[in-house]
């Protein structure tokens, strides 16, 4: 029972972290529209959480001469799911490939799922809660 529970739990842990973290990723290129040579990035949602959930990762480690040496973080993965660079719709003459109506869109849609997951959640564990006390 408290496998499945925690099987159950640690899908939308994963979902939900990932969401998170491309809501950064995502208000970090907003942020980012008026920055020249600036490249809008992304992850593919899908195979990171693919990723997450089989416990794989597209995560390279980095070579360590000595002991003393610290694993470096390059930005260039979340979670394990590689960080990419968005197609320009429309190159610009600075370089900066922002879109903003491309970005809020998905910003959006990033907001409405996680919030749909965490509803989902909540309705989970109460239909729990009544389970267990009735």
């Amino acid at each position: 029972m408290v496998n499945k529970l925690d099987d159950v739990m640690g899908f939308h842990q994963a979902a939900l972290s990932l969401r998170a973290a491309r809501q950064e990723l995502l208000a970090s290129n907003i942020a980012n529209a008026d920055t020249p040579n600036y490249k809008a990035r992304d992850i593919n949602f899908a195979s990171a959480l693919q990723n997450a959930l089989a416990g794989t990762s597209t995560k390279l480690p980095a070579v360590q001469t000595s002991p003393m040496h610290l694993e470096g973080n390059t930005g260039s993965s979340i979670s394990g799911a590689p960080v990419m660079f968005r197609r320009p719709i429309q190159p610009s003459a600075d370089g900066n490939t922002v879109d903003m109506d491309v970005e809020r869109a998905q910003f959006a849609d990033n907001a409405l799922r996680y919030e749909a997951s965490v509803k989902f959640i909540s309705e989970q564990m109460k239909n729990m809660l009544a389970a267990v006390q009735g």
